[in-house]
């Protein structure tokens, strides 16, 4: 009897270690549709967050023919393409968004691992720095709470940067309405905004703001995935959080929240691999 509970065990642990190993390397593509009467013309996205570094096969070959095989008109970046460990390398996410800018328009959204990098420069010496001339010689000018406007689809893409504060763990602190539009402006009501804010926690207020659209990441899936339960744990240290995947509606606003590409500390996922998501915004009802 101790014997086969023993087996039962090892090949359990076994499978376990197998679908980490896994799920910790693939991802699957998504796709949305968003229809809007303010958009004049069809655009189609592809969405990265939380690559933190990873490379899915040699210079992330694998990502970079997933992505030009749906043949998007522009690329969004809802944050955390590297990881703000001192010293470490961001060589991966450096050489993705160049190859990308070659060919595509990059809409980058800065995540709180960049943020942190800059706001914390003697604890990250030259990263950010090196990072940023890296996009810009790209081509890349990351929107830190700034507008790009789309007039041929008349799509607004505007990137909120929110302050560290706003990632506190194990509770949320209240965004005052007047927050966002401190940082970004009151929105034209005219165009179709689409806000890349890479915490989803606040969507609510990036709804009360505007947005017609929220792209998020941040949440990397709730790292495990159980049945009917959903992803188990946040980055705010959160069980089972309330936005961990998907879509969702909040009055007339839409979010779509990608679950990642990767992960960190722990760098691992289960039942739950990595997300490249695909966004159709189309005229319309």
């Amino acid at each position: 009897m101790t014997e086969g509970i023993l087996a039962a065990v090892i090949a359990v642990i076994c499978i376990c270690l197998a679908v980490v190993i896994w799920d910790s390397n693939r991802f699957v593509t998504v796709t949305y549709e968003i229809r809007s009467d303010k958009i004049t013309k069809p655009c189609r996205f592809v969405l990265l967050a939380d690559l933190h570094n990873k490379s899915f096969g040699k210079e992330n070959k694998r990502l970079l023919a997933a992505i030009e095989e749906t043949a998007p008109d522009g690329i969004l970046v809802a944050g955390d393409m590297l990881t703000a460990i001192r010293g470490a390398d961001y060589g991966n996410a450096l050489s993705l968004m160049e190859k990308l800018a070659a060919g595509y328009r990059v809409y980058y959204g800065m995540g709180n691992h960049e943020y942190r990098l800059g706001f914390y420069p003697d604890d990250y010496p030259g990263m950010y720095e090196g990072y940023m001339s890296g996009l810009k010689r790209a081509g890349i000018e990351p929107l830190i709470n700034e507008t790009a406007y789309l007039p041929e689809c008349n799509i607004a893409v505007c990137g909120a940067q929110i302050d560290r504060a706003y990632y506190r763990h194990f509770r949320r602190k209240p965004m005052e309405s007047s927050y966002l539009p401190g940082l970004l402006g009151m929105p034209d009501v005219e165009r179709f905004q689409l806000l890349i804010a890479h915490n989803p926690v606040y969507f609510d207020v990036y709804a009360r703001w505007g947005a017609d659209l929220v792209v998020s990441g941040h949440v990397h899936g709730g790292i495990v995935r159980l049945p009917f339960l959903g992803g188990v744990l946040s980055p705010a240290m959160t069980l089972f959080p309330k936005y961990d995947g998907g879509m969702f509606k909040e009055n007339k606003s839409t979010m779509i929240l990608s679950r990642g590409l990767s992960s960190h500390t722990p760098p691992i996922r289960i039942f739950n691999p990595g997300e490249l998501i695909v966004i159709d915004l189309k005229p319309g009802k």
